[in-house]
């Protein structure tokens, strides 16, 4: 893949994320307690800093934890093992609370959906809330961020590389072009 342009870098990413926060703050004000759920990958990340941000500019308290799609998604061969181990980490009760699932990219929708079917396999929470740092088009599944930090209309060609210091050694935003052969 090669990159075709830089859409955030550091600072826009930290300045997307207060803005998130602050919208989640102003959409939750009743809220005395928000559980945030990253998406692994990158959403792990992303959950804990708009967490953070929430905590410092409400009284809100904030849980935070993972979930990994895998098992739930709709791509994997039906035929093949059952996936029993996951990164799923839930430390704290979800049932009849809000939580909000955070990922970098929304794309067809089908990993929120997973997500979904995860967070329900474990609980029923009160409500669900989505948010992005992301919004790419082509949804398959009528699924919407409720917090989206950036809309980005992109070919089926192209994509976005969200790029975190955990897991990448740096952080930014990225539109990629796939090459003509895939790679």
């Amino acid at each position: 893949m090669t990159v075709k342009a830089k859409l955030m870098d550091e600072g826009a990413m930290k300045r997307t994320l207060v803005r998130m926060a602050h919208e989640i703050v102003e959409k939750n004000d009743s809220a005395n307690e928000l559980c945030f759920l990253g998406i692994h990958t990158r959403g792990v990340p992303l959950a804990k800093e708009i967490a953070e941000n929430v905590e410092k500019f409400s009284e809100i308290r904030t849980f935070v934890g993972s979930v990994d799609v895998t098992p739930h998604r709709d791509d994997r061969n039906r035929d093949s093992e059952e996936v029993t181990v996951t990164n799923t980490k839930i430390d704290f009760p979800i049932d009849g609370r809000t939580v909000i699932l955070v990922d970098d990219v929304i794309y067809t929708g089908r990993t929120i959906r997973a997500a979904m079917e995860a967070l329900m396999s474990i609980g029923r929470p009160a409500k669900i809330q989505l948010a992005v740092l992301v919004d790419r088009g082509h949804r398959e599944l009528p699924i919407r961020g409720d917090y989206v930090g950036k809309n980005v209309p992109t070919s089926r060609k192209e994509r976005i590389s969200v790029r975190v210091v955990e897991h990448d050694g740096e952080t930014g935003v990225y539109v990629c072009e796939e090459k003509e052969n895939g790679i």
